[in-house]
């Protein structure tokens, strides 16, 4: 199957000398939700924008859905949808009357029902006759989001679609962006809340630099990158770990009554029973044991920290 967006070898440069953009090579399936994570500056919204022929590129090709970004501008764009970071909108006019137009502006006829639904979906329907400029932030974002939404696009990109907004949006935002993914529309999101990609998402890319540094299956990036930590509480507090112990790499809490054990989640052996056997033998009792495991966000942290 053809991904619905492919990106190779693409670059931007800007005049002063700065690389934004390192070669960047990117496939996204048909269908899937794409979680592009990246500390602030790394190239994410430029990325994007690129994709979507709001920037110029300094070397490269993108196609969205067969269609060739710079050859085929008018067809490629009109398979992206785009709910960008900053809240712009018509101030002037009416909730149902700028999701209109927005369908008009890619060559669609007039579906009065579609645009409906969009605006049911996203809790805007009460407020369609409502000027944009009367309505609180979280709302002009979820207007962001039908507007991106009206021409019924086949590839959605939400940068930061959460930032800044209520509980009740994030909640609404998720069961579209779920809704869409059922009816085959491709997701790729950029977002600060780690968890939420945790979450959602099937595939994750890391951006550091100007360079996309992983891109894998969710469930696999667990396995491989993720941690587990054994605690183990002591009945008695220890002033040191044994030199019998050192294998292990154990740390010692501040006061002395607990000790961590890392161990990978994906190896075959884990060394716990080994490690159960040495605090045995070295006569350390325990009071508790518990596990903790690491998150997306932990290995995200992990990953942007390293250096290249």
């Amino acid at each position: 199957m053809d991904p619905i967006l492919s990106v190779e070898n693409v670059t931007k440069t800007y005049t002063n000398g700065f690389q934004a953009l390192k070669p960047v090579n990117l496939s996204i399936r048909k269908g899937e939700i794409f979680a592009l994570l990246g500390p602030n500056g790394a190239g994410k919204t430029t990325l994007i924008s690129i994709i979507c022929g709001l920037t110029n590129r300094s070397s490269g090709t993108v196609r969205v859905a067969g269609h060739d970004i710079g050859t085929e501008f008018r067809a490629a764009r009109a398979a992206i949808g785009l709910v960008p970071q900053e809240l712009t909108a018509d101030a002037f006019e009416t909730v149902w009357a700028t999701v209109s137009f927005s369908r008009g502006l890619f060559g669609k006829p007039r579906n009065d029902a579609h645009i409906e639904k969009v605006l049911r979906d996203l809790s805007l329907w009460d407020k369609r006759d409502s000027k944009i400029m009367t309505l609180s932030g979280g709302m002009k974002r979820r207007v962001l989001i039908a507007k991106a939404l009206s021409h019924e696009p086949r590839l959605l990109f939400l940068d930061e679609p959460t930032a800044g907004v209520d509980v009740e949006l994030r909640r609404d935002m998720w069961r579209v962006v779920q809704s869409l993914r059922e009816s085959g529309v491709t997701i790729l999101l950029t977002t600060h809340y780690i968890e939420e990609a945790q979450e959602m998402a099937d595939r994750i890319g890391v951006i550091r630099s100007g360079e996309i540094i992983l891109v894998e299956d969710k469930a696999t990036l667990m396995q491989k990158l993720g941690r587990k930590q054994l605690i183990i509480e002591l009945q008695e507090p220890l002033d040191a770990i044994p030199a019998a112990l050192a294998p292990f790499e154990l740390t010692l809490s501040a006061d002395g009554t607990a000790l961590t054990y890392a161990y990978a989640t994906g190896g075959e052996r884990t060394g716990i029973t080994a490690l159960l056997s040495g605090l045995e033998a070295a006569g350390i009792r325990l009071h508790d044991i518990r596990t903790h495991q690491s998150t997306l966000e932990d290995i995200f942290i992990d990953l942007v920290r390293s250096r290249p």
